[in-house]
C-alpha cells in the first residue's frame, strides 16, 4: 500500500469549527450578489470581512489560556507532557503515514482542520502556488499567509480546484471529517486533562498548558510553514516560486523548513535530505518503517534531485555572471585594417593587438605589474607571442582583464575575423551559452589565450 497523497504534504492550519459545516447543507451562493471579498474594506463593512469564529478560536481562546496561566501553577509533569503532546500532535499534522487512526486522532488534537479539509487546501496551494487561487499566497503579504487567510473571509470560488477523490474513498479520512468536532474536543482538550488529572491530579493545568496553550503553539508553528517558509531562506532547487529552505523555519515547524525541496519534490516523504538537517517528521516516519508500521515510502530519485540542484546553481552563476564586465562581445567589435591599427598607434593611441583583437591599454600602462616598458613594447604590434609565453605566459585573470579593454579586431587577424565572418554567413558555430543565451567564456578559453605557449628563438 502506498502513502496516500493527503499525507505526503505539509498541511495548512485550520480551526475545528470550520468542520461544523460538513454536516450542513452546502451553502448556496447568489451569483448575482458579489461575495464580501469582492467589496473594498470600509469603516462601515470591515466587520463583515472578518471570520469572527476563527478569530475567537485562534485569538480569543489562546488569550484566555494566557490569562488563566497567571493563576494556574505549572507542574513540571504537566509541562513535560505538554511538550511531548505538542510533538505528537505536530507530527500528526506533518507526518501522515499508514498509521491512519493514530495520526487522524493526534492530528485532530492539533485543531487544524480535518484531513480532508486540510489536504484539499494544501493541494490547491501546491497547484496554484503564489497565485490568486492559492488559499494562503505569500504574495498577499507575510501576515496574510501566516494568519490573515484564517481570520479574514475567503471567497470559496477563488480557491483552486483539486482532486480529492482518494480522500473521499478513505474510510479513516471520512470518519475523521464527519466526527471532527468530537475528535477535536476530545483529543484537543479532554484527553490532555485526563492524562494530567488522572496521572498527577493537575486537571486545570492539563486544560491550560497541555490543551489550550499547546494548541496555540502547534497552530502558530504550522502557520509558519505558510508564511516564514515562503519568505526566509535559500532556494537551492527552484526560484520561480516563493518556497524557501532555512534551518530556523525547520526548528519552528518540526522540520518543515526545507520547503523549497518540498515544493519541488512534493511526493517525497522527506523535507530535509541531508543527514545533519533537522527533520523529526522524516525520522519518525523512517523509524515507523523500521518497526514495520510503515512501508513503501516515496523518494525522488537522487539523480533528479541533483539535476535540479545543479540547474539552480547554474542559474545563480549565470545571474552573477551577468553582473560582471566581460568586455564588448567579439561580434560587436568594429573591424580595423592592420595599417589603420598601426597608424593610430603611431599617433598616440596605446593600442595592442593580441590574437587578432585590438585592445586600448592606455589606462593600464601605469598599473602593469611588468612595468611600463614591457607593455609599451607591444603597442602597435602583434603582441600575441609576447602575451602568451614569448615574454610571459599571462594568467587567466590577465586575459579576463584584457578582454575589458577590447576596441576592435584586425581584418583577417587569427581566428577572430574568421569566426566573425562565419557567423555573418550563418555557418555552424559551436560555443557554450548560459541559461539566458549569453556566450560563456570558460577559464583558459578566452580568445586571446593560445593553448600552447608560443615558441621563442633560441640563443645564438
Amino acid at each position: 500500500m502506498t502513502t496516500p497523497p493527503q499525507f505526503a504534504a505539509i498541511p495548512p492550519s485550520s480551526m475545528a469549527a470550520e468542520q461544523a459545516t460538513s454536516k450542513r447543507a452546502p451553502t448556496r451562493y447568489d451569483s448575482t450578489k458579489p461575495h464580501i471579498t469582492d467589496t473594498p474594506i470600509t469603516r462601515a463593512n470591515w466587520y463583515k470581512h472578518v471570520n469572527w469564529l476563527n478569530v475567537f478560536l485562534i485569538v480569543g481562546i489562546p488569550l484566555y489560556g494566557l490569562v488563566a496561566a497567571f493563576w494556574t501553577p505549572l507542574v513540571w509533569k504537566t509541562a513535560a507532557f505538554a511538550v511531548l503532546y505538542y510533538f505528537a500532535t505536530g507530527l500528526g499534522i506533518t507526518a501522515g503515514i499508514p498509521l491512519r487512526i493514530f495520526l487522524a486522532a493526534v492530528g485532530g488534537g492539533a485543531v487544524e482542520g480535518s484531513i480532508r479539509w486540510w489536504a484539499r487546501d494544501h493541494r490547491a496551494h501546491h497547484r496554484y502556488t503564489d497565485t490568486d487561487k492559492d488559499p494562503y499566497s505569500v504574495r498577499k503579504g507575510l501576515l496574510y499567509s501566516h494568519v490573515g487567510w484564517m481570520v479574514m473571509k475567503q471567497n470559496p470560488k477563488r480557491i483552486g480546484r483539486t482532486d480529492i477523490s482518494d480522500l473521499n474513498d478513505d474510510k479513516v479520512v471520512q470518519w475523521q471529517h464527519r466526527n471532527y468536532l468530537k475528535v477535536v474536543l476530545f483529543m484537543g482538550l479532554i484527553f490532555p486533562c485526563l492524562v494530567t488529572g488522572i496521572g498527577w491530579g493537575d486537571w486545570i493545568g492539563g486544560l491550560v498548558y497541555a490543551g489550550i496553550l499547546r494548541i496555540f503553539f502547534v497552530q502558530q508553528a504550522t502557520f509558519c510553514v505558510n508564511s516564514v517558509a515562503h519568505w526566509l531562506g535559500d532556494q537551492p532547487f527552484d526560484d520561480r516560486n516563493s518556497p524557501r529552505d532555512h534551518v530556523i523555519t525547520a526548528y519552528l515547524t518540526l522540520g518543515e523548513g526545507y520547503h523549497n525541496f518540498h515544493h519541488e519534490f512534493p511526493s517525497d516523504y522527506r523535507n530535509a535530505i541531508e543527514w545533519h538537517q533537522y527533520d523529526p517528521t522524516k525520522w519518525f516516519i523512517w523509524t515507523c518503517k523500521q518497526l514495520g508500521l510503515a512501508y513503501d515510502l516515496k523518494q525522488f530519485r537522487q539523480n533528479e534531485i541533483e539535476k535540479g540542484r545543479l540547474q539552480q546553481q547554474q542559474k545563480k552563476l549565470d545571474q552573477a555572471r551577468s553582473r560582471l564586465d566581460w568586455g564588448i562581445p567579439i561580434e560587436q567589435l568594429p573591424v580595423m585594417e592592420w595599417d589603420d591599427y598601426q597608424e593610430q598607434a603611431r599617433n598616440g593611441r596605446a593600442l595592442v593587438a593580441v590574437a587578432g583583437v585590438i585592445h586600448d591599454v592606455a589606462d593600464f600602462i601605469k598599473d602593469h605589474p611588468g612595468g611600463k616598458a614591457m607593455i609599451g613594447s607591444g603597442i602597435g604590434k602583434d603582441a600575441t607571442a609576447i602575451f602568451n609565453g614569448g615574454v610571459y605566459n599571462h594568467s587567466n585573470a590577465a586575459h579576463n582583464l584584457l578582454s575589458t579593454m577590447r576596441v576592435g579586431v584586425i581584418r583577417g587577424g587569427c581566428e577572430v575575423e574568421i569566426w566573425k565572418r562565419a557567423q555573418r554567413e550563418n555557418k555552424d558555430i559551436h560555443f557554450v551559452t548560459d541559461s539566458t543565451g549569453q556566450k560563456i567564456i570558460r577559464a583558459g578559453n578566452q580568445v586571446t589565450r593560445i593553448a600552447e605557449p608560443v615558441a621563442t628563438a633560441g640563443a645564438a
